[in-house]
């Protein structure tokens, strides 16, 4: 049940001066000499098309930009891999946004499939916050106008923030899904994180040093092969690791260690591609009365070594697709039953926001495996359990208003009114909550009264 703003014409014609002047002010020649100082992302040059056309002056321009910016302060916590559905109404400008945390040695992917004849284009924008100022994240990534998808190299593992929003006056639904990847290709030809046994940090000497890597182990002779494309920096013979192979990466400032090898089959100053073979996987060193394994080891310029599993794991966790019923996305439902937790993330072990009555009235936004992220009249977004949800059909109750009311199009005594109801008439309840409930009236017009005119 969505509640146009617009009617067809207007917004048409408000889509094609939309359209004109940033078509115009693109190919201007201001824009064209900040481009040559700056480069700017495309969200950035279509708000500034919007400044240029002075449609940042209007209601609808203001209501675009202020979306953007709220979705950044008011971002939802996920657990990767994710995946989301939600509907972006035309009348309404809004934006989702998805804060998350990835370690060092991954990178985040994202894709974004939208479906719908007005759908356009999706601005996808990632940032970084900043501990000491979370108030202003810092963008880093960005998709261009000819993707739908964006990967990203974390440098520092702080929460990063995803931005999805869609054009002005543009409407449709929408799938994102963001997961991890390894930065750097497996080390043992044919292998996997299956294979690592040792991990970083475990004892090593009765305790006297920390294992700084992992061990990877194969049968003897099995190829080890570069994980990255770089050039080989050491090759040589240690008491402790045996016959090694040391690989710059210049890309990330590291180098890669390969211990205990059977053979070495590169030279100093060789480069080399990813699943190139270095050597061939053996116990030299002081791994000889272990299994044959390869010791692989990071060590970042000025940092040291760093745990290497991130780096080569590929989480196999596919995310959980949407149980819940599309039908509903976009939609104003209401609370199904009393005492309904909103939590803080599609979780039931999610931070509790608040518990909502029975009745109340909320507008789904988009679903995630068997939850719904919802918003209530007043703004505040959340996610709820499908289950705790229920159309709007079947009205809870008729009554007749004791005094004459406006039936308004929000649930604010600043909302435009759409008719006025006569005393006596007869309304049909679909959702309620403190202030204003949601009626339909008997020629079938929904709106919203003030709760105290019922009483």
């Amino acid at each position: 049940m969505h509640y146009p703003v617009f009617s067809s014409s207007v917004r048409a014609q408000v889509f094609l001066l939309v359209w004109g002047l940033l078509l115009f002010t693109a190919c201007s020649p201001q824009n064209t000499l900040r481009g040559v100082f700056k480069k700017q992302s495309p969200y950035e040059k279509y708000q500034a098309g919007l400044k240029a056309a002075k449609l940042d002056e209007t209601a609808l321009g203001q209501q675009w930009m202020a979306a953007g910016e709220r979705a950044l302060q008011q971002s939802v916590p996920v657990t990767l891999p994710f995946r989301e559905t939600g509907y972006f109404p035309a009348d309404k400008p809004l934006a989702a946004s998805y804060r998350f945390t990835v370690k060092q040695g991954q990178k985040v992917a994202v894709k974004v499939q939208t479906q719908g004849q007005e759908v356009a284009q999706v601005f996808l924008d990632l940032f970084e916050t900043d501990p000491d100022n979370p108030a202003q994240p810092k963008q880093v990534a960005y998709a261009d106008t000819t993707s739908q998808s964006l990967e990203y190299e974390i440098d520092e593992e702080v929460p990063h923030l995803l931005r999805v929003q869609p054009e002005l006056l543009r409407s449709g639904q929408y799938t994102v899904t963001i997961e991890t990847m390894p930065l750097l290709a497996f080390p043992v030809q044919g292998k996997d994180s299956r294979a690592v046994q040792s991990f970083w940090g475990q004892d090593r000497d009765a305790g006297a040093r920390r294992h700084e890597g992992i061990d990877i182990f194969a049968p003897r002779n099995t190829p080890v092969v570069a994980a990255v494309e770089g050039v080989v920096t050491r090759v040589n013979t240690t008491p402790i690791g045996g016959k090694v192979v040391w690989l710059s990466d210049m890309k990330r400032q590291q180098s890669l260690y390969y211990a205990h090898l059977d053979s070495q089959l590169v030279q100093p100053g060789q480069r080399v591609s990813i699943g190139d073979t270095l050597g061939l996987l053996g116990n030299t060193g002081n791994a000889k009365t272990t299994a044959p394994h390869l010791h692989f080891g990071i060590y970042r310029f000025g940092q040291g070594a760093v745990d290497p599993y991130p780096y080569v794991h590929q989480d196999r966790t596919k995310p959980a697709p949407l149980q819940a019923d599309e039908k509903k996305l976009g939609s104003w439902v209401r609370v199904a039953k009393s005492n309904a937790s909103l939590r803080e993330a599609a979780s039931s072990k999610a931070t509790a926001l608040q518990t909502l009555p029975q009745h109340t009235p909320l507008q789904v936004l988009a679903g995630s495996a068997t939850w719904y992220r919802v918003m209530l009249s007043n703004g505040q977004q959340g996610y709820l359990a499908a289950s705790l949800v229920e159309t709007l059909d079947t009205p809870i109750q008729s009554v007749r208003l004791r005094q004459e009311a406006p039936l308004l199009d929000a649930s604010s005594a600043q909302a435009a009114p759409q008719k006025s109801l006569r005393v006596d008439s007869t309304v049909r309840v679909l959702a309620k909550q403190d202030e204003y409930w949601l009626v339909r009236d008997t020629n079938g017009t929904t709106g919203w009264i003030p709760a105290e005119v019922t009483r």
